[in-house]
């Protein structure tokens, strides 16, 4: 009698309706859900919460020192599950380094299909996972499983930053300087690879750009010409550029000529190889963009393209902009570009 064959292993971007920050909640009603939600009262030992949607919450423990806590998650954006578990460490990290902090401990946040996933798939996402954060130099002390229909992988990370250097997403002055660390089209890329239009060149692309931890926001967290800080995810370049014009009341114009590209991701756009959260994104805010009246689809879709573990976007002094474009290279971010400014005015402004 013939031994069963056994079942073959799904691909993981099979299992999920999304894939990594593409999975997000569209920022237009995100921003109804929120404000159905009750106020609660905020201790003043709260130094930053919701108001104005940035990267993690942080709380005052002493004169010294300020907790920063963030959490991310997402379902598969690669097949490749120790590829996926680096994914999303990276990207849940990123939240801390956003905030000018320096990372301390993880938790692990693991939802999987026990039933159609081996176990030895489900070990290699964690096992990428711990060796991302072992290059933070941080341990996963801990977390929580549970049995769910699609995968889904992530972390809780805390940090510590000093008070008096906590990067805000919402502190940009006119005049200064936009530099984004990492070139845009990762959302791009991916939805080539979900159609099986993604060869080997493009995949290691995907993979430098995604596992690359944005160290540099520690450093750029000691230059008080830092203003503002964020990173681009799920809402894309012009989602969190907004944010960030938002928040300080200004108005962002970004030069689009100045802004990186992962090779080949235009070409793949002009394809019609882009996300739905793309076009949800742009319709979430796209009334509050000014664009230049030659505008391709491609070009807004990679305006919007969400990104998964992307490039801090920097605010800073105009005379710092060197500098901080030197910490960048010296981290190994050698697609870092002065991309725009910010001035008077609300909204944004593509030229």
């Amino acid at each position: 009698m013939s031994e069963p064959t056994p079942s073959p292993v799904p691909r993981l971007t099979s299992l999920s309706h999304g894939g990594g920050c593409g999975c997000k909640i569209a920022p237009g009603v995100l921003s109804q859900i929120l404000q159905s939600t009750a106020a609660f009262p905020v201790p003043p030992e709260l130094l930053v919460g919701i108001e104005t949607s940035d990267d993690a919450a942080v709380y005052l423990l002493n004169d010294e020192q300020a907790l920063i806590a963030t959490t991310d998650f997402f379902m598969p954006i690669v097949d490749d599950p120790y590829d996926f578990g680096r994914i999303a460490a990276t990207n849940a990290i990123s939240d801390v380094y956003a905030m000018g902090g320096t990372p301390i401990m993880a938790l692990g946040l693991v939802g999987m299909p026990i039933n159609v996933l081996p176990l030895e798939t489900i070990g290699a996402i964690l096992r990428g996972g711990q060796d991302v954060c072992r290059d933070a130099g941080i341990p996963i002390a801990g977390g929580h499983t549970i049995d769910s229909v699609e995968p889904i992988y992530g972390l809780v990370v805390m940090g510590l930053v000093h008070p008096s250097r906590i990067k805000r997403n919402s502190g940009a002055r006119a005049g200064d300087a936009l530099i984004l660390g990492k070139p845009l089209g990762v959302g791009v890329l991916s939805a080539a690879l979900k159609k099986n239009q993604l060869d080997a060149a493009g995949y290691a692309a995907l993979m430098e750009h995604t596992t690359r931890l944005n160290k540099p926001g520690i450093a750029l967290a000691a230059l008080p010409e830092v203003h503002a800080l964020t990173d681009v995810t799920g809402f894309g370049l012009a989602g969190h550029a907004l944010e960030m014009a938002r928040g300080a009341g200004l108005k962002a114009r970004i030069q689009w000529d100045r802004v990186p590209l992962v090779p080949g991701v235009r070409a793949m756009a002009e394809q019609g190889l882009v996300t739905g959260a793309s076009g949800r994104n742009w319709t979430s805010y796209g009334h509050d963009i000014e664009l230049p009246a030659r505008w391709s689809d491609a070009d807004r879709a990679l305006l919007t393209d969400p990104q998964t573990s992307g490039g801090l976007l920097v605010a800073c002094a105009p005379g710092k902009a060197d500098e901080v474009l030197a910490l960048f290279r010296q981290g190994g971010f050698a697609d870092a570009a002065r991309i725009g400014d910010l001035t008077e005015g609300r909204g944004l402004e593509l030229r």
